[in-house]
């Protein structure tokens, strides 16, 4: 796990111990008979691990937004002439490197609309703030510049209806 004011995205960060109890909470939340899917980063396959006894798929279009050149910098330390673009625009400006809200969001609408057609149970998704909010704006038919009124929790159990 990356120290607070840390900007990580794609960055392959671990979880911070003790997570079983949490593990456990987030379980029985779930439905029996899903489908498991995971975005690749170890700081989720290992919750989809646990929770699908090793039965799950990963899909790159679940990863956290891609922050580029800005990955494991302290936020305090990226130039203010890089951030404030971004800032003002994070759903259209590109981050150095990496990507904008717009095309993660792309990503993950791709992710929907496969598989919406072909899955015939529940499916439980391991991801990321981003995707999530990602999905909570589809759900809610949000424009993407309010993704960040959506809030997320680290191990929150968020249930969307598509």
């Amino acid at each position: 796990m990356c120290a607070k004011g840390i900007c990580y995205g794609q960055a392959d960060v671990s979880l911070m111990q003790p997570y079983q109890e949490q593990f456990q909470e987030i379980k029985k939340q779930l439905p029996e008979e899903a489908f498991f899917y995971s975005s690749p980063l170890e700081r989720c396959t290992i919750l989809a691990d646990f929770l699908s006894t090793s039965n799950f798929t990963t899909d790159k279009r679940l990863m956290e937004m891609d922050f580029g050149s800005w990955e494991l910098k302290s936020w305090d330390e990226i130039p203010k002439e890089e951030m404030d673009p971004w800032m003002n625009d994070f759903v259209n400006v590109k981050v150095p490197e990496g990507e904008s809200f717009e095309i993660m969001n792309d990503r993950v609408l791709s992710f929907i609309d496969e598989k919406l057609t072909e899955v015939s149970k529940p499916i439980v998704i391991v991801s990321h703030a981003g995707v999530i909010r990602s999905f909570l704006c589809k759900q809610m038919n949000l424009p993407l510049k309010e993704a960040f009124s959506n809030k997320v929790d680290f191990g929150q159990v968020i249930k969307i209806n598509l």
